[in-house]
């Protein structure tokens, strides 16, 4: 039967908002967030159903990739409007299915039980041009400061680019560390871009440098190489 019960949809959080807190029972626990993962980044995403077959793909990928994560300082929490043992029935179930040469996943990651969609609420993941009673497939990015970096939204009937998701970690983390930007389609070890000079003589000065690290565009596009191993 439908849930016809009122419900407030908050505001979305924003890319540079601190990450809303909450105390969640999950899978694994329960989780003081984002308190807990102090120090990490984070991927929290949301899907809208236990025992659907998109989010049943998802969830394999995500299981198999998660030592991937974990050697980026990356944790993996999961979210959907289900029960707690819902989620425990259709984790157990996940482990006795085949897949793209995927076996025996054990999901060792937190699943949140949201049953009154309180989580869900203030991470902006309900949507009632999708579903009243269903959360979308959202992602979140979120830093060891407890920042939300990126945030990217599927429809319901699109299962997620994994590939992607581990790119933007990556990206992120290199721009953090060396302060530098990543161009399209960028990979680990490939050139990136440095920042747009803010005066005329710098310009000027990239322009006419003999750096070989270094390479421009035009004044306003310019790379550094990066170092093979």
């Amino acid at each position: 039967m439908e849930n016809t019960s009122t419900v407030t949809y908050n505001r979305m959080p924003l890319i540079g908002d601190p990450a809303p807190s909450f105390t969640a029972v999950t899978t694994q626990g329960t989780i003081k967030f984002p308190e807990d993962y102090k120090g990490k980044w984070v991927i929290l995403f949301s899907h809208p159903a236990d025992f659907t077959p998109v989010c049943t793909t998802e969830f394999m990928t995500f299981a198999t990739m998660a030592d991937e994560f974990k050697a980026m300082n990356t944790e993996l929490v999961g979210l959907s409007v289900d029960s707690l043992y819902a989620h425990i029935a259709w984790l157990r179930r996940i482990q006795e299915l085949e897949w793209k040469g995927m076996k025996n996943v054990e999901v060792k990651f937190p699943l949140i039980e949201d049953i009154r969609m309180e989580v869900a609420n203030k991470y902006g993941m309900m949507q009632p041009g999708q579903s009243n009673t269903q959360a979308v497939r959202a992602v979140f990015v979120i830093d060891p400061e407890s920042k939300i970096r990126t945030i990217l939204y599927y429809p319901l009937s699109t299962g997620r680019n994994f590939d992607e998701i581990k790119r933007i970690i990556q990206a992120l983390q290199k721009a953090d560390a060396d302060k530098v930007a990543t161009p399209a389609d960028w990979r680990p070890g490939e050139d990136v871009i440095i920042p747009t000079a803010g005066s005329c003589g710098t310009a000027k000065e990239r322009m006419e440098s003999k750096d070989e690290d270094k390479y421009c565009l035009d004044w306003f596009m310019c790379f550094k190489r990066e170092k093979k191993a």
